[in-house]
């Protein structure tokens, strides 16, 4: 199986080269830049000093940047569970989306078909576990937006691509905003750290700001229609069901 990508090549990337069996994770991104051809320029430009392995462009094609076997510089400081500094371990999916500071929009079909060809073929060919599909956001909670709450991750779990929780509509709704004593908050947060979020890196941040950062990680990821860093019902739930999927 193979799969057809326009080559681009980023000179930001590490020389030296891994070994298919240290890739465990899949991070995705938005470009995050008004023009797509912006985007690109910097992803390529060795002053920026950013990368990824691939790029999809908003009409769906995709961008070889740098070869799988070599580390990216995509993912910055981060964490998720053990693993810190995440360029080392992964392969960085940058999507074309002028992101939360110039009029996010929604992905289009066509990059969300291309999302699905890619991700599958990445997943069978470096055996990729589900629950090590991320986004930016996931890993870096303090600094990342990114892919953000207009990602299609549901759907896309659905294609086998990432997981999702199995919660009915009916019950999100009736636990929405219903309110839970500190022991269960306390409770969710553990829940958080056991499916891998990691406390802000910032270290000048105080506790509340850096809960904040943690749960809006959370909210943009798996209770998308509402990112309010705050803890209700339906978040507990949310990450209780999560559990059995992320151990």
């Amino acid at each position: 199986m193979s799969i057809k990508t326009t080559l681009n090549y980023s000179p930001n990337f590490n020389p030296t080269k891994r070994k298919p069996k240290d890739i465990k994770f899949i991070i995705l991104h938005y470009t995050g830049m008004k023009k797509e051809s912006a985007a690109i320029k910097r992803l390529t430009s060795i002053q920026s000093e950013v990368g990824c392995h691939y790029l999809i462009k908003n009409n769906g094609e995709i961008i070889t940047m740098v070869p799988d076997l070599y580390e990216a510089w995509h993912a910055g400081k981060s964490s998720w569970k053990k693993y810190k500094s995440l360029n080392k371990n992964s392969i960085g999916i940058e999507i074309s989306n002028p992101g939360h500071e110039f009029n996010y929009k929604n992905f289009s079909n066509k990059q969300i078909i291309s999302i699905l060809r890619l991700g599958k073929f990445l997943i069978k060919k470096y055996s990729v576990q589900s629950r090590n599909i991320l986004g930016h956001s996931d890993i870096a909670v303090d600094r990342k937006k990114d892919p953000g709450e207009k990602f299609p991750w549901k759907y896309l779990a659905h294609n086998k691509i990432g997981i999702w929780h199995k919660l009915s509509n009916k019950t999100l709704k009736q636990s929405r905003m219903q309110k839970i004593n500190k022991k269960s908050k306390e409770f969710f947060l553990k829940n958080l750290t056991k499916i891998g979020y990691s406390k802000s890196n910032t270290k000048n941040l105080d506790k509340k700001k850096n809960l904040i950062f943690v749960i809006k990680a959370f909210q943009r990821r798996f209770r998308q229609d509402l990112v309010n860093g705050k803890i209700d019902k339906e978040c507990l739930l949310i990450s209780k069901n999560l559990l059995k999927k992320f151990n």
